[in-house]
């Protein structure tokens, strides 16, 4: 046993390895998704190599077996809960039906649990229950699509059951649900969702991660969804570039949703539309549809609450103006909260702001020009008022800056603009829109500022308020360290969301 361990010690030393990924870690995680069995031994450097190869292979990256640096980043990656185990074959077996005509023999028991596939081609699905982040309108819309996504390719039919028993339920839960401890949830990022193969018929996801229909920050709900239903189906994770069932969920871009390999697995399984022509869906249609969908919920569900939307749940940036307004915005839309209280909005993000993106990741006002920062993916936008500087959208790697930042804000002891992305922070100087020297720099320097705020904006006080879903950490400038934390919806009175009591902070 002792050389056992110093053999995979070698091995894992064998490139750099960040902090905490150590082989115990490594091993648990090729054993939790099939690459190792697990037997509560700590296995040798070959069964290692083997299964780390195999991962590799999985995942598009160069099959080595050595735990390099890409190997560790894709391990950390949010992904699918369902084990990878027996997608090499399957994916070998797809290939031999293509190439030669032959099905391979199915050699099952009757008294399996669940078999590989549906014996029957009308199916109905029931939503359990829904993530606060959205309503259940924009639910069962990006569930009904991806649904629509599978019908259109194959012979399945698919209905809702909105009561009574369904062939296919999908819920949400958080950490241990009963499905055993390999199953739990771990909450933001790592495993956003878990399906059971046909009979059994669940996909579950984690009620903590942040789910969105469009491209702003979060998860896509339809994507996940689309991805999960298919192992209800009875398909396995795929190792094609660009596929939808691949253990990584990939984002809803402008190339077909469906890969070859998607829709041959699923044909094979369950035939061709009947009497139909197979209609792939280009993501370019789907995401307008439900960015279109998200804007209609988005003031339908302002009109319907006392609160505005952004109360609900989390957004994607806030800022504050020179007239102390502050501004939130998540996704197509933005609300004004003045600073007497009141509340104007949801108000469509490009009708003040032209030739923005349809949703921004980052936004921070700056009063030493007096202008609006915006950014998103590799770009960044500056306006003065509602008027698109020239030169603009520039690149953010022209500038040094991260691409897709947290959160950004101006901060005035520095008299710079602050990029959070990660583990690290940048500084901007907005005189010469250039980086300023020894940044980017670790976010230790923020004592006690979490990874993955989503905004910040400075009050009157001089204090300095980050968020992250629905927290808040204030941050005390004279100190450098965080001086409170709490929920901002419910103390935060200037944030729009409650009256003033006693115990909110001004």
């Amino acid at each position: 046993m002792k050389s056992a361990w110093i053999l995979i010690h070698l091995l894992l030393l064998n490139t750099t390895r960040p902090a905490g990924c150590s082989p115990l870690k490594v091993q648990a995680f090729l054993e939790k998704y099939g690459y190792l069995h697990q037997d509560n031994h700590i296995h040798n450097s070959v069964e290692v190599q083997s299964a780390i190869r195999e991962f590799q292979w999985l995942s598009r990256l160069p099959v080595t077996g050595k735990l390099d640096s890409a190997t560790q980043r894709q391990m950390a990656e949010p992904r699918c809960g369902v084990s990878d185990e027996g997608s090499q074959k399957t994916w070998a077996q797809r290939l031999n039906v293509i190439f030669t005509g032959r099905r391979p023999q199915r050699h099952r028991k009757r008294s399996a649990p669940q078999g590989d596939k549906w014996y029957k081609h009308h199916l109905t699905y029931q939503i359990v229950n829904w993530p606060r982040h959205l309503s259940l309108g924009s639910v069962r819309m990006g569930v009904h699509t991806a649904f629509q996504l599978w019908s259109n390719v194959s012979g399945l039919v698919f209905q809702e059951a909105l009561e009574g028993p369904a062939d296919i339920r999908l819920a949400f839960y958080e950490g241990d649900h009963n499905d055993g401890a390999s199953n739990a949830f771990d909450g933001p990022g790592g495993t956003l969702a878990h399906a059971f193969l046909p009979r059994r018929g669940e996909a579950h996801f984690d009620m903590a991660e942040r789910w969105t229909l469009n491209g702003h920050k979060g998860h896509n709900l339809f994507i996940v969804t689309a991805h999960e239903i298919g192992h209800t189906l009875g398909l396995e994770h795929s190792p094609v570039r660009h596929a939808l069932m691949s253990p990584y969920y990939r984002k809803l871009g402008r190339s077909l949703v469906l890969s070859w390999d998607d829709v041959i697995a699923v044909q094979q399984l369950y035939g061709k539309p009947l009497g139909v022509q197979v209609v792939r869906l280009s993501g370019q249609v789907l995401y307008a549809a439900l960015q279109e969908w998200d804007i209609s919920e988005t003031h339908d569900g302002h009109q319907s609450t006392d609160q505005p939307l952004y109360c609900q749940g989390a957004f994607d940036a806030i800022t504050v103006d020179q007239n102390q307004t502050v501004m939130v915005f998540r996704g197509s839309v933005y609300w004004a909260v003045r600073a007497e209280g009141t509340v104007s909005g949801p108000l469509p993000l490009r009708q003040r702001w032209p030739r923005l993106p349809l949703a921004i990741e980052a936004a921070a006002f700056s009063p030493l020009d007096s202008r609006w920062y915006f950014f998103k993916g590799k770009w960044m936008w500056r306006y003065a008022g509602s008027e698109l500087d020239p030169g603009f959208p520039r690149s953010s790697s022209d500038l040094g800056l991260p691409r897709h930042p947290d959160s950004a804000f101006y901060y005035a002891p520095l008299g710079h603009m602050v990029l959070f992305r990660g583990t690290r922070y940048s500084v901007l100087n907005l005189k010469t829109l250039q980086l300023e020297p020894y940044y980017p720099r670790r976010l230790t320097d923020w004592t006690g500022v979490p990874q993955g705020t989503n905004g910040a904006l400075t009050r009157p006080d001089g204090n300095l308020y980050l968020f992250r879903q629905q927290q808040f950490w204030r941050f005390d400038p004279v100190k450098v360290q965080v001086t409170r934390e709490g929920l901002w919806a419910t103390e935060l009175q200037w944030t729009g969301c409650r009256t003033l009591e006693s115990n909110d902070i001004l």
